[in-house]
């Protein structure tokens, strides 16, 4: 192997898996936690009661979380042509990553806000503090150690999620694996590339460990 050669398309692809991971973590952020947040407030007893409303989100989370992702990602390839033009590249591959992870993270960030004290809450409420002044004041606050787990065990799923992508040509370092490691028979590109995932996970899990803990002992 010429890794002289070799050694600029692994920075690349690199890049490529920090550029589809972090865009489809952001907007997994981004519509997961209120999906979540009205998971908890339309459930019954709670700020928001609406059983109808909670039964329907609860369903359509249920079926994001129940496709495999490599069918999910055929699937939706002519949304994926839609929204990012085209059906190939890290740009394409964040539309399903992002599909797939969002339905995840907000039954994580659920359970998370449900482990809130209902106490406090109630407590709030009393005072006559409004809906958002609770989600902002108590849900998010005390919910933020355990949040900063599910995002944590979602970043690594987009990883893992990542490098399966790659088996249909969406870059990164999963596409590298297979155009070279094994449709080429170069054994030493493949142990590169997995032992750098592996080093990404543990990076992440290392990272999210130590905030939560910092979190929790604020």
């Amino acid at each position: 192997m010429n890794w002289e050669m070799f050694l600029p398309q692994l920075w690349a692809s690199t890049l490529e898996t920090f550029y589809m991971v972090g865009f489809s973590t952001l907007l997994t952020l981004l519509l997961g936690l209120p999906l979540g947040l009205l998971l908890v407030l339309t459930g019954r007893g709670n700020l928001m009661p609406q059983p109808i409303v909670n039964s329907v989100l609860g369903w359509i989370v249920n079926i994001g979380r129940s496709l495999p992702f490599i069918i999910l990602l055929v699937a939706i390839t002519p949304l994926t042509r839609l929204i990012a033009g085209t059906t190939i590249g890290a740009t394409a591959a964040i539309v399903p990553l992002t599909l797939a992870a969002v339905p995840f993270f907000a039954r994580v960030a659920e359970t998370a806000l449900q482990e809130v004290d209902r106490g406090l809450v109630e407590a709030t409420q009393s005072m006559g503090c409004s809906t958002w002044q609770i989600v902002s004041k108590v849900y998010i606050p005390e919910s933020l150690p355990a949040l900063v787990r599910g995002i944590t065990i979602t970043i690594i799923s987009l990883i893992g999620f990542s490098a399966m992508a790659g088996a249909v040509g969406s870059g990164g370092l999963g596409d590298l694996a297979i155009r070279y490691g094994y449709q080429r028979f170069e054994t030493d590109i493949m142990v590169v590339t997995v032992v750098l995932l592996i080093v990404l996970v543990q990076l992440v899990q290392f990272i999210g460990n130590f905030t939560a803990r910092r979190l929790s002992h604020r």
